[in-house]
């Protein structure tokens, strides 16, 4: 579990920071700038939650916590050596949980017939800067993982991926599953 008794510790004051294993890496570096975006992503759900309840909010809450384990996930590089604890790592469980979610959302919702623009309700224009967010963490994570000799989980990508996937059907549900959406209407201020 973790503790924090102290909240500076001045270690960072040069521009670096520590992964779980220790090791200082800059604090512009892609590793932790990706870690960094994940959170960022946890704080616009969070933003979001201010305006939801019920399951939606329960979903959102369990991503929460996911997103924590996401951070984990990348802050512990694989070592050639074993670390002295069992590293958290995204699983396809989580993955399998988001897709069960986003179908139970999606089931009441109608097809689209035009791109959503971001807005609506203000759940759903929160979702939609949380999927926007999420989508950068993303590619983010996609540089990492083909920079020569950095490693990110195919799990951590495919959470990702699904995330920014139900952020967007949670919009959706959020806008009065639909019926509340902006939608797209190509050249109409021109």
């Amino acid at each position: 579990m973790v503790k924090l008794n102290r909240i500076y510790t001045r270690t960072g004051d040069k521009g670096t920071t520590a992964l779980a294993d220790g090791q200082r890496r800059s604090k512009a570096d892609l590793r932790v700038e990706t870690y960094g975006t994940v959170d960022e992503t946890n704080a616009c759900i969070g933003m979001a939650r201010l305006h939801t309840q019920g399951p939606l909010d329960g979903m959102l809450g369990a991503i929460q916590n996911d997103l924590f384990d996401l951070g984990a996930d990348l802050a512990t590089p694989p070592t050639p050596e074993p670390l002295p604890y069992e590293p958290l790592r995204i699983v396809a469980s989580q993955v399998d949980r988001l897709e069960r979610d986003i179908d139970a959302l999606n089931a009441a919702i109608p097809p689209l017939k035009s791109f959503v623009l971001p807005g609506g309700s203000p759940a759903a224009a929160a979702l939609h800067l949380a999927r926007t967010v999420c989508r950068r963490a993303e590619r983010l994570a996609v540089s990492l993982a083909a920079r020569e000799g950095e490693t990110v989980s195919p799990e951590a990508l495919r959470y990702l991926n699904r995330l920014s996937d139900f952020l967007f059907v949670a919009s959706r549900a959020a806008n009065a599953d639909g019926a509340d959406d902006v939608l797209w209407v190509p050249g109409a201020n021109r």
